[in-house]
């Protein structure tokens, strides 16, 4: 049987039972039903009772079996029930449904991230270009390719217009392959063409890094040559960030600190016990295991994960879609934002507004000299810039496609960012004409002479500086300013390379396009100033254009800040890093200037953002701190790349998602703060407790507190509305721990300070059912339950604390209705625990009377208080520095 290269392309469509133009959208949808989708099979996922089981294997849990063994083993020797085995026991399990649960939630939000990312392409259907996510393609489906794009499927090419495509993943050869649409044949003896030298097809997992062209489609999913290869290894290793790596890092010291306590703590309740019985022996390492249970906050980093998930799936409703997590985490530190002009701070709805030339012969260059085309609606489709000129011809009265049936492309140079230029070559009833568009000083270097009135007539230094002097009053209006040339042939060029092509031009004419300045993006560059953010602009556009819409936006006070692509190829590095503080606008860039400038910034040690869409863009983009894509002008290459994608390739975009990512650490940094400083004053407590002979509470006791008087509120601190004064202070540094800003010294006192309150109310409630004033010893069943109150209800009263590390909670104007849901919700249970007998028998509680109700909760209210007296003297501290 004839493989899909070595087959006619007629024959092959006929096998395909499709068209040059593609399927009907009916065929696609009963071909998806027949084929599947386009797409990977991705590694198998754990089963809702593996997922179960590996919850159970964290070492907090085991621990806690092995307390309901010996707390079991303890109170069948001492002939009493197993209330409190079968809590721990009912706990665990608790913790393990809640850690199913939150990791669910998580793994829901990546993947509803990952759709938002997920590749498209471009395909004929019903007869016209459309955009499909990649896994709908069937085959039998014609796809369109142009630079930048990832290839979706294995296909044979119909058309190559200089196609170029990177085939690395598959062959291991990193120099993209020329491609063509000549059918291949098999030399004598041959039994296959390698893949690497199937220059008529293109494959899945590969790149098309020069030129366009069509294809269709013969293979999707694991039938592709990249299925076959990846089987079921499709799956991807979670992404950890540097936060959540140095919180686990907390963890592991946290544990081998609390092992150290909890033999001391062992051997110090032995020896001052005396005993050294079975029963002294379990008794003292339920002890441990108390403050083992206290110590280590086993919620923290799933809580981290949570909020980080929900904080980037919201992100993505405000159209930044994160595709790493760790840029989450950088965006709260991002210092400078280097950003495209074109369609990024302006609108991207170019309108031919001034021209320059022969009318008939310009707008007849720039309709051909163009891959946008006429729709069904008399409006251009395609590139915003292309369209426009496609728009000018037909208003001239010179539609495209009259214009194309008469004078049809047979070859082509595609648009290189490097020389600004593209050309195309056109048959004609007198032989070929050339038609080449681009940046007007560099086209016009190329020309040797210049059409007027009809007539051609040698190009001279004066006509050419008259013509850059006309250039440059457009641009000075905040035009962008394209140039056409052409060239005739007697016969068709022998080459279509750049080189030879673009040569000998005829000046013909200039354009002058407005593209309006975002009506967002002024404000949006005064929230960036406010908050220390640096904004510049890079553009290819000339510099005059550059400068007056800099200017317009407030980026640069004057021309003297703006630099162009010429004049930093004559900076070394090293002068480049030392001006580019200075300039706010680079103009006529190239890409490698790009990757130069993030350089520069990063080597002042400046967190930097880069945007970009093209091909060329993705060196830079991925050498910044933060590459941003354009979701909808970005090709796939610098999707693929970038950290963040912008799905409306605005730049008021760029600054939400700064003050989202700003909201999202600090919440993070809210949440380390509550569960660091509740987990310390349950282990002071314990501590503190068992060196005074007393017992404060027992490990079923602080399982409750930790499940769910720590883990609710955590979460909705993470929900927390961003502070007003979010984007009027500077970026944090990158180089900051977790405890930076003061973090760590909060976390101590508020710890030692429910501890303290705590301890108090159970030595009210011991002295309560004394009738006396007396230091408690042993166990206490009133202060226990006093203590159980306050200690649970002063960690929630103290997460409202939290809302904000210096300012007053009541001076906050926002409301969190997750906290108060968790304050009430915790409230009600902890209650329930001491008031429904059953329960609090299970519990050891004993019953208690409506002042000691009130007085434990009066005593937790005084969390709020005290941190708000702590506060302020910390404002009036900076006040004075």
């Amino acid at each position: 049987m004839k493989q899909v290269y070595t087959q006619p392309v007629d024959d092959l469509l006929r096998q395909l039972d499709t068209s040059e133009n593609g399927l009907t959208a009916e065929q696609a949808a009963e071909r998806l039903q027949k084929y599947g989708p386009n797409a990977l099979r991705a590694a198998p996922k754990p089963t809702l009772v593996q997922r179960f089981l590996g919850q159970l294997k964290d070492p907090m849990l085991l621990i806690l079996l092995a307390a309901a063994a010996v707390s079991g083993v303890t109170n069948y020797l001492a002939g009493e029930d197993f209330a409190e085995a079968d809590i721990i026991l009912i706990v665990v399990l608790l913790n393990a449904v809640l850690g199913v649960f939150q990791e669910s939630k998580a793994e829901e939000a990546i993947e509803a991230l990952q759709t938002m990312t997920a590749a498209t392409c471009k395909v004929l259907r019903d007869g016209r270009q459309t955009v499909l996510h990649s896994d709908e393609l069937v085959p039998g489906d014609v796809v369109v390719l142009e630079a930048g794009d990832s290839v979706p499927a294995d296909g044979r090419l119909l058309e190559s217009a200089s196609l170029k495509i990177e085939e690395a993943a598959l062959t291991g050869e990193s120099v993209p392959v020329t491609k063509a649409v000549q059918l291949l044949g098999l030399a004598p003896g041959q039994q296959d063409v390698p893949l690497g030298d199937r220059k008529n097809m293109c494959y899945m997992g590969s790149t098309v890094v020069y030129g366009r062209g069509r294809a269709v489609i013969t293979a999707t999913g694991m039938q592709t040559e990249m299925g076959k290869i990846a089987g079921a290894l499709a799956g991807t290793e979670d992404e950890q960030t540097p936060l959540q790596r140095r919180l686990d890092e907390l963890g592991r010291t946290l544990s081998k600190l609390v092992l150290g306590i909890c033999v001391f703590i062992f051997v110090f309740d032995l020896f001052v016990a005396g005993s050294f019985t079975l029963e002294s022996i379990l008794s003292t390492f339920m002890v441990a295991v108390s403050l083992a249970v206290a110590a280590i906050p086993e919620g923290l980093a799933t809580v981290v994960t949570v909020v980080l998930s929900i904080g980037v799936t919201n992100m993505s409703k405000r159209k930044a879609v994160i595709r790493r997590l760790t840029a989450v985490e950088t965006l709260g530190c991002t210092q400078v934002i280097c950003t495209d002009k074109t369609g990024t701070l302006t609108q991207n709805r170019m309108t031919v507004v001034e021209h320059l030339g022969d009318t008939q012969a310009l707008a007849t260059a720039m309709a051909l000299c163009n891959d946008a085309n006429l729709g069904a609606d008399g409006k251009a489709e395609g590139e915003p810039t292309e369209a426009a000129l496609v728009d000018f011809a037909a208003a001239e009265g010179l539609p495209k496609d009259r214009l194309a049936a008469e004078q049809p492309r047979v070859d082509e140079a595609p648009f290189d960012s490097g020389r600004k230029m593209m050309s195309t070559v056109h048959k004609t009833a007198q032989g070929y004409i050339q038609y080449t568009k681009g940046a007007p000083d560099v086209v016009l270097r190329q020309c040797t002479t210049y059409l007027e009135e009809g007539k051609v007539h040698p190009m001279t230094e004066a006509k050419r500086s008259e013509l850059l002097v006309r250039n440059k009053g457009m641009a000075d209006r905040a035009l962008r300013v394209l140039a056409a040339a052409q060239r005739l042939w007697p016969e068709q060029p022998a080459s279509h390379e750049p080189e030879f092509l673009e040569q000998e031009l005829c000046f013909v004419g200039l354009t002058g396009m407005i593209d309006p300045v975002r009506p967002e993006v002024q404000a949006a560059i005064a929230e960036c100033r406010s908050a220390g953010v640096r904004p510049v602009m890079i553009t290819g556009d000339h510099k005059d254009t550059a400068v007056a819409i800099a200017k317009q936006l407030q980026i640069i006070d004057d021309a003297s800040q703006a630099v162009t692509g010429a004049e930093l190829d004559a900076l070394s590095d090293e002068e480049l890093a030392e001006a580019v503080e200075h300039y706010g606008v680079y103009a006529r860039v190239q890409p490698e200037h790009k990757s130069r400038i993030v350089s520069a910034w990063r080597s002042k040690g400046a967190v930097t953002a880069m945007t970009g869409d093209g091909v060329n863009d993705a060196p830079s983009i991925k050498m910044a701190d933060i590459g941003i894509g354009m979701g909808i002008t970005g090709t796939d290459v610098t999707k693929n790349v970038a950290d963040m994608v912008l799905a409306d390739d605005n730049f008021a975009t760029i600054v939400a998602a700064v003050e989202e990512g700003r909201r999202i650490y600090d919440n993070i940094r809210k949440s380390i703060q509550f569960l660091l400083a509740s987990n310390m004053s349950e282990v002071l407590g314990v501590f503190g407790a068992t060196l005074l002979g007393f017992t404060l509470l027992n490990p079923v006791h602080l399982l409750f507190i930790n499940l769910i008087t720590d883990c609710f509120p955590a979460l909705a601190l993470g929900m927390e509305p961003g502070e007003p004064d979010t984007m009027d202070r500077p970026p944090r540094r990158a180089s900051d721990g977790i405890f930076a800003g003061g973090l760590g010294f909060d976390i101590a006192y508020q710890g030692v300070l429910i501890t303290a309150i705590t301890m108090i109310s159970y030595i009210i409630g011991h002295c309560i059912e004394v009738g006396a004033f007396e230091m408690p010893k042993g166990v206490s069943p009133d202060g226990m339950t006093m203590a159980f109150l306050t200690m649970s209800m002063c960690e929630i009263f103290h997460s409202f604390n939290l809302r904000s590390q210096r300012k007053s909670v009541f001076a906050l104007h926002t409301h969190n209705k997750a906290l108060w849901g968790a304050m009430l919700g915790s409230l009600v249970l902890t209650t329930a625990v001491l008031e429904i007998p059953p329960v609090a028998s299970m519990f050891g509680f004993t019953p208690v009377s409506v002042a000691e109700y009130l007085i434990a909760l009066a005593l937790a209210v005084l969390v709020i208080p005290i941190v708000e007296l702590v506060k302020w003297i910390q404002r009036r501290r900076t006040r004075k520095i």
